[in-house]
């Protein structure tokens, strides 16, 4: 059903490409939006290894919930700040695509914990934390991609 990387020389495992969504702190949705078009969205992410999701926090409606409500497919993309080995000026990126199905996220429970460790990527302050949950929490909707094919490399931009 999904395609074998072309490139596969490149191919990192599926360690690395977890390593890589654990590190970073945002990637680029992709789903089907109006009229049938690509819409894509730079957005905050946590991995979560335990159900094997990226999952997401945002408002309750707009082009990307509407979008996810048509057409459950989706996309998602992220790569790391690179590296550069000495005396080259090409930097070496690892990139992960993830391909899945979007879930609306229902249990509140389950919701702002996925809020709770989106901020903790960002900071350990826990009164602010607690904070934004409590003015924010009740509106926010959260999504759910499920993995079904995962993919990575390494590649060098020269």
């Amino acid at each position: 059903m999904f395609r074998k990387m072309r490139r596969f020389k490149q191919e990192i495992s599926r360690e690395e490409c977890i390593e890589v969504l654990n590190s970073q702190p945002r990637g680029v949705l992709a789903v089907l939006g109006d009229d049938d078009y690509p819409y894509t969205v730079p957005i905050d992410f946590i991995y979560d290894e335990q159900t094997n999701t990226i999952c997401f926090h945002g408002a309750r409606e707009g082009h990307k919930i509407d979008a996810i409500k048509k057409h459950d497919k989706a996309s998602f993309c992220v790569y790391d700040e690179g590296y550069k080995k000495e005396g080259d000026w090409a930097l070496n990126i690892k990139s992960v695509v993830v391909f899945g199905r979007m879930k609306f996220v229902t249990d509140y429970d389950r919701a702002m914990d996925i809020c709770r460790r989106l901020c903790y990527k960002f900071t350990d302050d826990e009164q602010y934390i607690e904070g934004e949950i409590a003015k924010d929490g009740p509106r926010v909707q959260c999504l759910e991609l499920h993995i079904e094919h995962m993919t990575g490399k390494l590649v060098n931009e020269s």
